[in-house]
């Protein structure tokens, strides 16, 4: 299937009915890293700190297949993605023209399967073989919604736009390119506008009409990002942020024109999403961990005048929290837990989060005075979220040994996870 032919709107009638102006729910959870993008819970105070394949469990549902993306809550609908049919075993990953890969939406009540739809598989694919793209496979951008409809993006096999019920929008290519690692970056909406990090696929950042898929615009020039967009707004502008291998930029989300850059952490892959909080980026990357503060709100080369701090301490794959004056973090694979001061990057502690050997890689989240860490293998770990180290709970399922690279999603009193196995949600009954 080449470019122009995956390019393809399906009937428009009635479409600005099903995709108004984004507008969540106080009790949803409607993209990655929550409805403010930096993994805090606005509403989750009574989310339970225990659970286990008895303990507070509400409901449990079998995928249909693998998958790192996190869900996302709308209304009464629970939304994530999968894949089928090849690379589930490294040792035989099967055919890879069986390739599916699945956008998923489950009851938020009950945890039943409302609908399953089979995104084609695009000509070009990436084997499964190797240490990168077998550590989380094929579906690990994670959906975002609007609250009347929901986008999923699976890398070269496009992004793909349906209401909440299950009809489809429209789909468009963003780039053809496998690369042999896969993709991480998950889609970002914003007014009328849904951004895309292509990076990998097309060495582009694209920003599409969310009610049609068409290229409203787009900038090139990020090496090695895997890392989701962030939104600041310093003194009335807005700002959208992409990090990639040596550059931080920022642009105009209405019009794409580029308003400052900065030299940034340079390295063969940047997965973090970059955290914003009061005009400050904070940027965390590399597999030996480096971090930076960068002030927001330049004009063109800010290297030498917003650079706040740079360490040597930071997370390959996960992205950082902020509270009350603190960044939180865990190094992915060494399973330090880190507490920076937000201000001057001084590091408070460094503590092993498990005596288990295992990789960190989904994002934590922030719950009132609780950090809640998910470890791929040896289950979840909450954290008091305070600049001293305290462990308050460890949350094993014990029947589900199959991995998990997805981060939480809270909403009101319970929590939402997924393994390579099963989604999850728990919470008092």
């Amino acid at each position: 299937m080449n470019a122009a032919c995956f390019f393809r709107l399906l009937p428009l009638a009635g479409f600005v009915a099903f995709f108004p102006h984004p507008s969540a729910h106080s009790l949803d959870w409607p993209a990655f890293r929550g409805p403010s993008g930096d993994g805090a819970a606005p509403a989750g105070e009574d989310a339970p700190l225990e659970w286990s394949e008895r303990k507070n469990l509400v409901w449990r549902t079998e995928l249909p297949g693998p998958g790192s993306s996190s869900p996302i809550v709308v209304g009464d609908r629970v939304f994530l993605s999968c894949y089928s049919g090849y690379g589930l075993d490294k040792r035989d990953p099967g055919d890879l023209s069986k390739l599916r890969r699945h956008a998923i939406c489950l009851d938020r009540n009950s945890g039943k399967v409302l609908w399953d739809e089979i995104i084609p598989n695009p000509d070009a694919e990436e084997p499964y073989q190797g240490e990168y793209i077998t550590t989380h496979g094929y579906a690990s951008g994670t959906p975002v919604s609007d609250g009347k409809g929901v986008f999923f993006f699976f890398a070269h096999a496009g992004v793909h736009a349906f209401t909440l019920d299950g009809r489809k929008v429209w789909e468009r290519n963003v780039g053809s390119k496998p690369h042999p690692w896969g993709s991480g970056s998950s889609p970002l909406l914003h007014g009328d506008l849904l951004f895309v990090n292509a990076a990998l696929e097309s060495d582009t950042l694209h920003a599409l009409d969310r009610r049609t898929g068409e290229t409203v615009w787009s900038a090139t020039g990020f090496p090695n990002s895997w890392g989701t967009p962030a939104l600041a707004k310093v003194g009335g502008r807005e700002e959208l942020i992409v990090n990639a291998s040596g550059k931080l930029r920022a642009f105009d989300p209405a019009t794409g024109k580029e308003l400052w850059f900065c030299q940034s952490i340079r390295a063969a892959e940047l997965c973090p999403s970059v955290l914003v909080h009061e005009g400050v980026c904070y940027v965390i990357g590399h597999p030996r961990g480096e971090g930076m503060a960068v002030k927001a709100g330049g004009d063109g080369d800010v290297t030498g005048t917003h650079v706040l701090w740079r360490i040597q301490k930071g997370s390959n794959v996960g992205s950082p929290v902020w509270h009350d004056g603190h960044l939180y973090f865990v190094n992915d694979s060494r399973g330090m837990a880190l507490c920076v001061k937000a201000d001057d990057g001084r590091v408070v502690y460094e503590e092993r989060i498990s005596p288990a050997r295992d990789r960190w890689y989904a994002s934590p989240v922030l719950v009132k005075d609780r950090l809640y860490y998910v470890g791929r293998t040896s289950g979840t770990v909450v954290l008091a979220a305070k600049p001293s180290f305290e462990v308050l709970a460890k949350n094993v399922v014990a029947d589900d040994t199959s991995v998990s690279n997805a981060s939480f999603a809270v909403a009101g009193e319970r929590i939402y996870l997924r393994s390579d196995r099963f989604a999850y949600c728990f919470g008092r009954k």
